[in-house]
């Protein structure tokens, strides 16, 4: 059987990519378009990398594979966040159903793959992961030792968060130029681990995730898209357009060579987990809820000394724990990243659960809120959608998930932190997720030069059990997507279907997750904080 090579852009867009084809900087990327079929590609809500990622390994949604953010709580009505790993996936994935289908996979730098599934290959997990722990999340027992004496290998380099957090710190001209080089030395890293696995651990799924674009384009979106650049460069503008060009010229030569490597006859699959695109607005959702009355602060948790030190726990790494009054608070939005609120399970004050026609109350008060706020600067809506738990996460975990989650006009963030501003704008454009990411798929049978309408995240697990030449569980949202494929290819090979496959254990073992120490959790704690992600 040819085998399938899936490849991750983390935050790959067209917005981006399609200049950079056309300017020549990416020309592999060009042909890869030129020879197979192109789509944009629908992310989940939020678009957002753990949930998104989960998707396309599982191809469910997040209120059925269970992940929604960065951090996950354990249980419904619980304040307390864990941060997220592998034993909140509680779906089967395509490593799993491809291993019990007796195929090899190797996987690389995916998030949420510690404690490594067992699988019949290799796992080297991404994500948020620390570097000293490298050893433990790698699989099979002793792969760690073995890639330690690869000449380029350096685990710090392709996972370290202190190396990013000194790039970015406060983020000075003079050091986004260190943070670009530095993920050009990362993506190198992770292809001299792609290249040696895929010569010496031939597989039939072989993914590796490349997720510098992800983070150029949140730092660097005013260098990265035309329609951003200064019209009218200085000499160091002009350097950073010509460094992030050089991180897409040399991804792109990057993403050749795999590909070459992966032979003639497989199918190449390149995805993204969302898209990206420029914001400028900030909302600041606690405070919002703090002028409708539906959160109090706690005695000193709405000042702003000391509301960026990173010397948390993660019981309580995102702070609302101990910022809130719950005696008097009813909803509170628990990090950025989730674009949601919650609402709290008991009464406020009280042992006493939360009645059902109180929380449907309050979330359809909350709902029409949202929906009502202006933008000042034009009195145009803020919010662009805004969804109830049952409308956005549907299944079996919905109840993990926020009761409210919502999407800004100009796909902004959001703050938790308290603010005697509701709506702020930047002065620079950041860049910020989107739903639309991409699709590329080339290989025997799939059409060449075609573009197809929009498909969803959920359908790549579909397409890569069949290019497996596996059944696609029937529990699967997503579909195999037939009109990429060419009608004999169709005829001789058509989708077949199997029974669910069993899930993981519905509740995550937090014994078996990264032990890390105080540094390591506030390497963590930077990185997201640096990104955006949290506070």
């Amino acid at each position: 059987m040819a085998p399938t090579l899936l490849i991750g852009l983390d935050g790959a867009t067209y917005t981006i990519l399609d200049p950079y084809v056309e300017q020549g900087i990416m020309p592999f990327v060009g042909e890869l378009m030129g020879r197979g079929t192109r789509a944009e590609l629908r992310s989940v809500m939020p678009p957002l990398t753990p949930p998104a990622w989960t998707s396309l390994m599982t191809g469910k949604h997040p209120g059925a594979h269970g992940v929604f953010d960065f951090f996950q709580r354990d249980e419904p009505d619980s304040v307390y966040l864990g941060f997220a790993s592998s034993q909140d996936v509680r779906a089967a994935t395509i490593w799993t159903l491809a291993s019990e289908g007796g195929r090899r996979i190797l996987s690389l730098n995916f998030p949420l793959m510690f404690p490594p599934p067992p699988v019949e290959g290799c796992i080297v997990p991404g994500g948020m992961m620390p570097w000293r722990q490298l050893r433990l999340g790698c699989h099979p027992a002793g792969l760690f030792d073995r890639l330690k004496e690869l000449p380029g290998f350096n685990p710090r380099e392709m996972l370290d968060m202190e190396l990013e957090v000194k790039a970015l710190e406060g983020c000075p001209d003079d050091e986004i130029a260190a943070w670009v080089d530095l993920h050009i030395r990362r993506e190198h890293r992770w292809f001299e681990v792609a290249r040696h696995l895929m010569q010496e651990e031939p597989a039939d799924l072989m993914a590796v995730l490349f997720d510098g674009v992800d983070k150029l384009q949140h730092l660097c979106w005013r260098f990265i898209d035309p329609a951003c650049r200064p019209a009218d460069p200085t000499p160091w503008e002009q350097g950073m357009i010509e460094r992030c060009e050089r991180y897409f010229r040399e991804l792109d030569g990057m993403l050749s060579e795999l590909v070459e490597l992966a032979g003639p006859e497989a199918t190449v699959i390149v995805a993204s987990d969302h898209g990206f695109g420029p914001t400028r607005e900030v909302f600041h959702v606690n405070s919002w809820l703090e002028r409708e009355g539906y959160l109090t602060w706690a005695q000193g948790g709405g000042d702003a000394e000391g509301r960026h030190g990173t010397d948390v726990g993660f019981a309580e790494m995102t702070r609302h724990v101990n910022a809130v009054d719950w005696t008097r608070t009813i909803a509170y939005a628990a990090t950025p990243s989730s674009q949601g609120i919650t609402i709290v399970g008991t009464l406020p004050g009280t042992d006493t659960p939360l009645p059902a026609d109180v929380r449907r109350k309050v979330t359809g008060e909350i709902v029409e809120g949202l929906r009502a706020l202006r933008r000042p600067h034009d009195d145009r809506p803020l919010v662009a959608d805004v969804w109830t738990r049952e409308e956005a996460f549907a299944g079996p975990f919905e109840a993990l998930g926020p009761d409210v989650t919502m999407v800004l006009a100009d796909a902004g963030t959001v703050s938790i932190l308290p603010s005697d501003e509701l709506i702020s704008r930047r002065d620079e454009p950041r860049g910020h997720h989107r739903w639309e990411g991409i699709f590329i798929a080339q290989g025997p049978g799939i059409r060449a030069g075609a573009q197809v309408d929009e498909l969803s995240i959920v359908d790549v697990a579909p397409l890569v059990l069949h290019r497996l030449g596996l059944p696609v569980p029937d529990d699967m949202a997503g579909r195999v997507p037939t009109e990429i494929l060419e009608p004999s290819e169709l005829a001789r090979n058509a989708p077949r279907s199997a029974p669910a496959a069993a899930a993981p254990a519905p509740v995550p073992d937090r014994s078996a997750d990264l032990v890390l120490d105080a540094e390591e959790q506030a390497g963590v704690m930077d990185r997201l904080r640096a990104l955006g992600y949290v506070e």
